[in-house]
């Protein structure tokens, strides 16, 4: 807009100058030339004589000389006698009546017979005053025609585009988000057609992520219902044993086992399930963060690890980070984290094979990876992955990553969090 303006502006000049330029040559040539000014003198004298002899006006008689003078604008006739301007009358009066006399002091002399004497005029014709402020009137109402006209066409167009915006807003707004936004200028329309495609693709984003959500919770109910349903069953199926005193009293004590065997494993799903509800059900989770001393923090965090892992009958290869940095974390929900690999360890790790917890510092980052070869002829217990669903969204509100790989037999979880120097 402020372009465009300033565009408006310029030509409006242009075409002033253009016309005041062409105007002012005009008069110059025309009303300015040297017979012009004589048939206006001409006139001009005519006009005062006819009136000197209509009103018998002495040359003394200033106030019908100021009288005349306010009949015309732009033209003023003053009267000199003989002895003001220095002459014999008598000659004056002899030779002055076919002739005008030049003075240095007054210019153009006319002579003029009064009711008294015979006088001199001067007439002071500044009538190309009028005609240059009406030559400077028509080059402004031309340059503003100029203006005018400029903008009215940038402003159209503007409009135009306005209007195909609003169209494909209302497009949008009656629920086709795939339709197109024309993008095209770098002018204001176009900084809100380009907010308006990033909103829609904004809505498209978020829509899309909660398709995903609603699919995964779909996925996650479908799994839960499944790994329930199986210790459920078998449970069922025992306690009917014991109700109906089935077997001896050896089989019944197996059975009993069994069923509370069962029962743990159910326990565990609904933990882990509450575990998944209390960290998925916030939009935003709540950290109590605090500067921490990064060394000190995953010593202790880390040697807890390793011994629940150990105490469990695993063997652990511990290789912590050199250097020194700081975390501004959450500690409660950074021992989550470690607590949920821990727990995933435990359920998939093969025994006969070392857990891996390895700690790097690089790059203004630290990292912790936990990694182990995994059970194929172990149980299932679960197969949500809720726990390390858990350990992602801790780690986007830390500002930090996880990622999981599994490749040739192992299995790796490995958190990164940002890490100040000391």
């Amino acid at each position: 807009m402020l372009y465009m303006l300033l565009l408006s502006l310029a030509c409006a000049l242009a075409v002033y100058a253009l016309a005041y330029g062409a105007a002012t040559f005009a008069m110059n040539r025309l009303y300015l030339s040297a017979d012009a000014v004589a048939s206006r003198q001409a006139e001009f004298y005519a006009d005062f004589a006819g009136f000197v002899s209509a009103n018998e006006v002495s040359g003394r008689d200033t106030a019908s000389v100021a009288r005349f003078n306010s009949r015309r604008d732009y033209v003023t006739v003053s009267v000199y006698s003989a002895e003001d301007l220095g002459l014999d009358p008598r000659s004056a009066s002899q030779g002055s009546r076919i002739r005008p006399q030049y003075s240095a002091l007054y210019g153009k002399l006319y002579p003029m017979q009064f009711a008294d004497a015979q006088y001199y005029i001067r007439i002071d014709d500044t009538t190309e005053i009028r005609e240059d402020n009406l030559n400077r009137i028509i080059a402004l109402l031309l340059g503003s025609l100029a203006f005018a006209a400029v903008m009215l066409l940038y402003i159209r167009r503007l409009t135009s585009r306005i209007v195909r915006l609003s169209r494909e807003a209302g497009t949008i707004g009656a629920g086709d988000l795939e339709a197109p936004i024309t993008k095209a200028g770098e002018d204001e329309v176009s900084q809100l057609a380009f907010e308006m495609d990033a909103m829609r693709n904004a809505v498209i984003e978020r829509m899309s992520g909660e398709r995903r959500a609603w699919e995964a919770n779909s996925e996650l109910i479908t799994a839960i219902s499944h790994d329930i349903r199986t210790p459920m069953t078998s449970l069922l199926g025992y306690l009917e044993l014991l109700n109906e005193g089935s077997g001896d009293a050896e089989s019944r004590k197996q059975f009993a086992a069994s069923a509370y065997d069962k029962a743990v494993e159910l326990k565990d799903l609904t933990d882990e399930l509450f575990k998944y509800f209390l960290v998925f059900g916030r939009s935003e989770l709540q950290m109590d963060a605090d500067r921490f001393d990064a060394r000190l923090l995953l010593e202790q965090m880390l040697g807890e690890a390793e011994f629940d892992l150990t105490d469990a009958g695993f063997r652990v290869q511990r290789i912590d980070f050199t250097g020194e940095g700081s975390l501004v974390t959450d500690p409660l929900y950074l021992k989550r984290v470690l607590d949920n690999l821990v727990s995933n360890a435990k359920k998939y790790a093969d025994r006969a094979a070392p857990i891996l917890i390895l700690s790097e510092l690089k790059d203004g980052e630290l990292s912790v990876c936990v990694s182990n070869a995994i059970d194929e002829n172990g149980r299932r217990v679960e197969s949500t992955k809720i726990g390390l669903r858990t350990c992602e969204k801790i780690m986007q509100a830390m500002h930090g990553r996880f990622e999981t790989r599994r490749e040739n037999g192992h299995f790796a979880a490995e958190f990164t969090l940002p890490v100040e120097a000391s």
